[in-house]
Parts: structure tokens; sequence; C-alpha cells
């Protein structure tokens, strides 16, 4: 079950921090005697609500997806709600009013959905994120160049070395991102600095692709 809390009081341990929180309108004591509850998921609530910025970048990318899937925009919308509430347990959410938090996962869900499928988008990718460690993150997962979309490689950032077999080297430590072919060689060409200033995207590790 979700319910909404209050924190009342907070206290800082070594090894954490203890919460005094309240249930309003509800009595639950029976069931946590029954379930023997020990354990529960807290979501932190900061009061800001989602932005112009965060609305645009997710009604854009619903639009995009529900115009190569065929779907209404407003049932693109909602299939793609279940689809997060599925991935992440949240509840259900409005993008009118959610908080910022939510909203940013939302994007990441639904972007990570497209990169996935193959969707293609109107605007890059890059422009639509917000969350840019989890975006790339995806396009390694999913072989899509972080900056156009296409089907794409892994760029080391770090160099491997001349003369190492590149299929053999463990580069779970190396700095990776992935690009298309295209800007995989631009990115050799100029240089990870140039690079980075020009794209607004940089490599990162990842040990577990």
């Amino acid at each position: 079950m979700h319910a909404l809390v209050k924190i009342n009081q907070y206290r800082e341990q070594k090894d954490g921090t203890d919460l005094v929180v309240s249930v309003p309108d509800l009595k639950l004591g029976d069931m946590f005697q029954r379930k023997k509850i020990r354990n529960a998921e807290i979501r932190f609530d900061d009061g800001r609500h989602i932005s112009a910025e965060q609305r645009k970048k997710a009604y854009a990318t619903i639009r995009d997806i529900s115009d190569w899937t065929g779907y209404l925009p407003e049932e693109m919308k909602e299939i793609l709600k279940y689809q997060h509430m599925m991935r992440t347990g949240d509840a259900y959410f409005n993008l009118s009013n959610c908080s910022m938090d939510t909203a940013r996962e939302f994007i990441n869900t639904i972007l990570e959905f497209a990169l996935e499928n193959g969707i293609p988008l109107s605007d890059n990718a890059i422009e639509r994120t917000d969350d840019i460690g989890r975006y790339l993150y995806y396009c390694l997962l999913h072989k899509k160049c972080a900056i156009c979309g296409k089907d794409g490689e892994i760029h080391h950032e770090d160099a491997i070395g001349m003369g190492n077999d590149r299929t053999k080297v463990d580069d779970s430590s190396y700095k990776k991102i992935c690009l298309c072919r295209e800007h995989h060689t631009l990115a050799h060409s100029l240089g990870v600095i140039r690079f980075r200033e020009m794209y607004k995207v940089y490599g990162i590790v990842v040990k577990d692709l």
C-alpha cells in the first residue's frame, strides 16, 4: 500500500537517520502485528512540482511515440504511465501536478522505451532527457547513439592503447559512450574536450554491460 505521511522529527546517527513519522487517517497497528511488518519503502517529496520544461519534454516524447505506434497521444500517455508504474512501483500520477522527481523518472521511462524500440524522435533525445547520466546508460544498454539515436557502437574516452585487442580488454573501468559511426569518427577527430563541449555528452563508467 502507499500512504502520505508527515515527518515529525529526525535524528542523524552514525549509520543513518532516525525518523518519526505519522500516517494521517489510517490505523495500521493491527496490520503491523498480523503481517509482522518491519520494513517499508519511503519516497521524499520536497514540494516541488513538475516544471514547464519537464512537461514540454514529456509531451513531445509522448507525441513522437504515439506517431510511431499509431495510438492517439492521450491513449499513448496512459499506456506509458502504466508502463512506468509497473517499472517503478509508483502510484498513478497526473502530469499536470506531479512532483519534479516523478516527472524526471517518467521522462527516463519514456526515453528508454523510445531507445529500446528504435523510435525516432523529432528532436535529438539528448535535448529531451532530464537525467543525463541515466540517459547515457540507456544508450549504452540499447546500443543507440547518445547524440542522434541511430544504431551505435561503444566509444572509449579512455584510450585502450595501441596493440591491445579491444575484444579481449576488460573495459569495465573505462569511460564509455555509445555513438553512431559518424559521431564516433567525429569524437576521435575532435578529441574528448572539444567533443564534450560541442555535444554536451560524456563517457561514463558502466561495469554491468
